[in-house]
This record gives structure tokens, sequence and C-alpha cells, in this order.
């Protein structure tokens, strides 16, 4: 260790005051802030990641980063503090946390763990900034969403009439199918919209059913 001493001249006279008996530099450490913070966001994450300069090797492993981020409008008083558990100078932040549209502004600071007994250190200054934002989610038109539910339901449910009637039989005339057939195929076809190729194939599948309906009503 060493000893720190301050020493002064007060009114004439020359004094010394002991400030650190035993002062020990790796307790009192504050590093540089990290550098070069980038970052990169997808429809899932936002990946940050920055360097740090002027640490000795034996402190590299040992490090310990707290992010910061924000609404790039807002102040840093009321940002996101996130205090990171691994030393990797590196990080991803879900895109669930963040709204589309938005652009953010996060930044990082380090020291020495709080694990770690042979070394202590207050928390470095801040790094630079890095932006991003994520991008707007297209929202679905509630009229094309009707309709997809609707052919997403009514097919099964139509399969399974087709079933049933092929096992059971219960049709007696022609007249009944013919009008059967008009009915489910009706329910498939929406008014002034352009129909779509999963219903022309069902279309075209109840088509070849009715004619294999009314022959079997031929043959009976």
């Amino acid at each position: 260790g060493y000893r720190v001493s301050l020493q002064g001249n007060f009114f004439g006279h020359s004094h010394t005051y002991m400030a650190f008996p035993e002062y020990s530099p790796r307790k009192h450490i504050k590093l540089d802030p990290p550098l070069n913070i980038q970052s990169n966001i997808t429809a899932s994450k936002c990946q940050i990641w920055w360097s740090v300069g002027n640490v000795p090797w034996y402190l590299d492993e040992i490090l310990q980063y707290e992010l910061q981020y924000k609404e790039y409008s807002m102040s840093w008083e009321v940002a996101w503090n996130k205090t990171l558990s691994s030393s990797l100078p590196q990080v991803e932040i879900e895109a669930t946390e963040l709204h589309s549209g938005i652009a953010y502004a996060a930044r990082v600071r380090c020291k020495v763990s709080e694990n770690e007994n042979s070394y202590h250190s207050q928390w470095s200054e801040w790094s630079q900034t890095t932006v991003f934002q994520r991008a707007d989610i297209p929202k679905v038109s509630e009229n094309i969403l009707n309709t997809k539910t609707m052919q997403y339901l009514f097919i099964p449910l139509s399969f399974a009439t087709l079933l049933y009637l092929f096992w059971n039989c219960k049709l007696s005339s022609r007249y009944n199918t013919e009008k059967l057939f008009i009915l489910i195929t009706c329910s498939f076809l929406p008014l002034g919209q352009k129909t779509s190729p999963a219903l022309t194939f069902l279309h075209q599948l109840l088509s070849s059913s009715h004619s294999i309906v009314c022959t079997m009503e031929i043959l009976r």
C-alpha cells in the first residue's frame, strides 16, 4: 500500500496532514467510459455492443456493465437501467420492450464487479449514445381479418357436412341435393370480393361432390 499525505503552508507555518495512512490503488479504481457503442435492431430484438479501452488484461474479465436506455425525446432521469450479469461487452433488448416507430437512445458504463474482493472501483462516466428504432408493425385490415376468419371457419364445416352426406345418404331427391349445394357454395363467396384460390378450389370440389351425389341419386 501507499501513504498519502497533504502538506500546506498556513499562516506562515508548514503543516502536514495524513489523508490516507494506508492507500491501496486497486481499491480506488475509476475506469474510462466504454467506447464505440453500436446497435442493430431486428423484428425480435435489439443488439447493443461496445468496447473498452485502457483496461488492464487482469480486469477485463471481471468488469460489470450497466445499460441505460430511453425514448430519444425523453430525459435520462426517466430512463430504464439494467445492470448486466455478464462481463461480455454486449447486451440484447427484447423487441417487446420497445414501442414500434419510436426512436431510442442507449448508453453504457462500467466498473469492476462488486463480487470481486481484490479490486474495487466506482462507475465510469457514461459512454456516448447509440440510437435505434423499432420498425412500424403493419396493421391488418379489419375487413380482411373478418374475411379470413370466416373462410377458415366455413371450410372445415363444409367438409364435415359433405362427409356426413356421403356416409348417411340422407338426400332423398336431386332437388334437395342441388339446394344444399347452392347453400354451401354461396356461403363461401363474399359479395363484392374477389374469390381466393383456396375458395376456387373448394368450389370445384363442391361441384365434383354435387355430381357424385346426383349420380348416386340416379342409381338409386
